[in-house]
């Protein structure tokens, strides 16, 4: 099963995100790889999708490549591979819009629980289709 899908959106690098070395503090591009991926969720999956199910992250791996600065405009980009039982990776791409360069790439480990009992939970085929779409139709 392949997701072919990717979801983009843009940040404004606040000034409070820009750290002593004066350039984007690492845990301020860890929140932009979460807030990418439940912004691309709050799109896709359907309403009741979402009332009955929540995601946690188990394992985040990030490879900086260059600094973000003061004022830039970043280009997030993230898309989904291949669900594992109740585990699904996400991969976050996060660039500069003035130059395209890549800035950051990350890899998060995300696992589905059932919102009402807090237990894990398999992705369903319902969830992959909602990815598949990229509308959540």
């Amino acid at each position: 099963m392949s997701v072919p899908h990717s979801f983009e959106m843009t940040v404004q690098v606040p000034e409070t995100d820009i750290d002593p070395q004066r350039h984007v503090n690492n845990v301020a591009f860890v929140r932009y790889v979460q807030d990418i991926a439940v912004a691309h969720w709050r799109l896709v999956a359907p309403a009741e999708i979402q009332k009955a199910v929540t995601w946690v992250v188990r394992r985040h791996e990030i490879e900086y490549m260059r600094p973000g600065m003061p004022g830039d405009e970043l280009l997030l980009r993230t898309w989904v591979g291949e669900p594992s039982g109740a585990t699904w990776d996400r991969f976050t791409e996060i660039s500069r819009s003035a130059d395209s360069q890549l800035l950051v790439k990350a890899r998060t480990v995300w696992v589905l629980l059932d919102a009402a009992s807090g237990r894990p939970r398999r992705v369903d085929a319902k969830m992959i289709a909602c990815f598949k779409s990229g509308d959540g139709n």
